[in-house]
């Protein structure tokens, strides 16, 4: 026997049927906006974190950073020995190629650190890479020492057999001999381009020859003269006369070298002595601020690097040791 359903039974099941569908389409839409929703505001989220990040300064190579003081430290010796200097400066090559394989120079601090390191070495190929880092150094940082950039230069047509161009290099032909400047082709860069790249005009270049050949202010302390005795003879001198190179950076070099021998009351001294003697030199009084920091006088730190900033505000250096010390 067949059994039909009636047929009013047969379209409320349709009706019903055709409800259920609408509804789990309008929940399968729902699902899929929430989805993408979500998915938007993940990407979103996303992309602003890469923003953040990309916006943020990049930190200097704190190690690199190390390298680069460590190298300055070993040229601050009157009487450097190279037997012990030499394979320092060849470890520190080896380390900061390694740090270039690894991508980890990105700062333009970081390029000029690996350009001084490069600098100090033996062939064209350290040279060639002072010369690269240098460049990259100054087109992401402008406040970099550009004439690092000349000295490289210069450096890498030296190792080459070339005349150099801006005349930042000076030798020794022989061990007892004068130094001299290296040879020079004048006709490639102008006085004018010299001075923007920090380096001594011609006429400049042939006093300086004359200076680096007089007495070291040291042959004075190995005949027995104290620092206070220094001090009062540098005051009574003919500074450009005398027999002795008493320069601002001579003098600047000396207060680093009693530094280096923990003498830091005889180097206090000496860095005075050296903003009384040149009151215009900005440099002078960063060193001073240096030497009083060291010694734990931070008031008479920060008065002297606020010196220096007043007398060159692009002096970066003290602007960094400002902040650093504000920050504590």
């Amino acid at each position: 026997m067949k059994y039909f359903l009636p047929f009013v039974l047969l379209l409320s099941i349709a009706c019903s049927s055709t409800k259920n569908v609408e509804l789990t389409e309008k929940n399968d839409a729902k699902i899929v906006e929430k989805t993408a929703a979500k998915a938007d505001e993940k990407i979103e989220s996303t992309i602003t974190k890469v923003k953040q990040e990309a916006e943020l300064p990049i930190a200097d190579n704190e190690e690199l950073q190390q390298i680069y003081k460590e190298d300055q430290a070993d040229r601050q010796a009157s009487n450097i020995d190279w037997s012990v200097v030499g394979p320092r400066d060849e470890a520190r090559q080896a380390r900061v190629n390694e740090m270039i394989e690894a991508n980890l120079i990105k700062t333009g601090r970081d390029h000029y650190n690996a350009a001084m390191v490069f600098q100090h070495g033996g062939d064209t190929i350290a040279s060639g890479k002072a010369v690269a880092m240098m460049k990259k150094a100054v087109a992401l940082d402008t406040t970099v020492n550009n004439w690092l950039l000349a000295a490289a230069i210069d450096r890498d047509l030296m190792r080459k057999g070339k005349p150099q161009i801006y005349g930042t290099q000076y030798i020794k032909p022989n061990i007892d001999g004068l130094y001299e400047l290296y040879k020079i082709d004048t006709t490639k860069i102008t006085d004018a381009e010299r001075i923007e790249y920090k380096v001594q005009t011609l006429a400049g270049q042939r006093a300086r020859v004359k200076m680096m050949n007089k007495k070291k202010a040291n042959e004075l302390f190995e005949n027995g003269m104290s620092v206070d005795e220094f001090v009062a003879f540098c005051k009574k001198t003919d500074l450009e006369e005398s027999e002795y190179n008493l320069t601002e950076s001579a003098l600047n070099n000396l207060g680093y070298e009693f530094m280096g021998q923990d003498k830091d009351e005889d180097a206090l001294k000496v860095f005075i002595l050296n903003t009384e003697l040149n009151p215009e030199g900005y440099n002078t009084f960063d060193s001073l601020g240096e030497c009083y920091v060291k010694m734990g006088k931070l008031k008479e730190g920060i008065a002297a690097y606020k010196k220096s900033l007043e007398l060159n505000p692009k002096n970066d250096n003290a602007t960094k040791v400002l902040s650093e010390i504000e920050a504590e």
